[in-house]
């Protein structure tokens, strides 16, 4: 199995004459009143990776209180405490603006949210990161465009959805071997890696999965466990594909980086006591590694 590498990261370039916004746009779509603190998270990670917006409509507590936490995140403040499908119109047109849609994270699984999901992704046409419960609303029939981020549990969920046999799932759950698991993930996806889809599966290994090829990522550790992490993966592909316009470059760049981040800080702090907020902070740093 080869590993991708330092030599593989390519960073988005920026102009010495770019002016504000040509550097990427980031709409983020995310938050509920149990979850606040994962779609900052993920806001955070893609304004850190490089990229000149990030605009995060939540509902209004979550955007308050993301304003308190941070002066950096642009909010828009949603009536109400979660995402209903009256809302697809809102998104659809604020999304004219931006380059990348970044829905999922912290978003929760109502009813009424999960069809709001299953829209908005099916229906906008521009560059998307999915993530957390908006990966558990959809199907492979509603994406493309697209980088998906599902850990075990939630690609269970996203083939569940697209009525692939459940004893297919349950040989991809207990299959230990990630290039065989991989493999059969490609085999049974194909039809969505078509449609300009990218898989990146969180794990010990990574495998970000493309139509054509498969690569796998061995930085990262234990202690990327932690609730937060895979907020900030999320951010850091769409920080990097609103900057590039390229899916698989921005999932490989998001997969290496994000986990050897968490590889410095279990070096900084001497152990596994790093947070997610920690990796934010530490992503300044990407570019005196690369």
């Amino acid at each position: 199995m080869r590993f991708i590498t330092k030599s593989q990261m390519k960073l988005p370039k920026r102009r010495k004459e770019s002016h504000k916004g040509e550097n990427g746009l980031v709409f983020a779509v995310g938050g509920s009143e149990n979850f606040v603190g994962a779609v900052a998270l993920a806001g955070l990670a893609a304004l850190r990776s490089g990229c000149d917006l990030v605009k995060i409509i939540a509902p209004e507590k979550v955007a308050w209180a993301i304003n308190a936490y941070s002066p950096d995140l642009v909010t828009m403040k949603l009536k109400g405490s979660y995402f209903k499908l009256k809302h697809f119109e809102l998104i659809k047109n604020s999304m004219e603006k931006f380059d990348v849609l970044l829905i999922g994270n912290g978003i929760g699984l109502r009813n009424g949210t999960k069809k709001f999901c299953k829209k908005t992704i099916r229906y906008i046409e521009k560059l998307k990161v999915i993530d957390a419960d908006a990966i558990k609303s959809i199907s492979m029939n509603d994406a493309e465009n697209s980088i998906i981020t599902p850990h075990s549990k939630e690609l269970e969920y996203f083939l569940i959805n697209s009525g692939i046999n459940k004893n297919i799932i349950e040989k991809i759950n207990k299959e230990k071997n990630i290039i065989k698991k991989a493999q059969l993930i490609k085999k049974i996806t194909q039809k969505f890696l078509n449609k300009n889809n990218i898989i990146l599966l969180k794990g010990r290994i990574d495998a970000i999965i493309s139509k054509n090829k498969i690569f796998y990522n061995n930085t990262g550790n234990a202690g990327m466990t932690k609730g937060g992490t895979g907020d900030v993966l999320a951010g850091l592909c769409a920080g990097f594909l609103a900057q590039s316009k390229d899916l698989l470059q921005s999932a490989i760049n998001a997969a290496y980086f994000n986990g050897l981040i968490g590889d410095i800080l279990m070096k900084k702090k001497k152990g596994f006591t790093y947070l997610a907020s920690d990796m934010v902070e530490e992503i300044k740093r990407i570019r005196a590694y690369s």
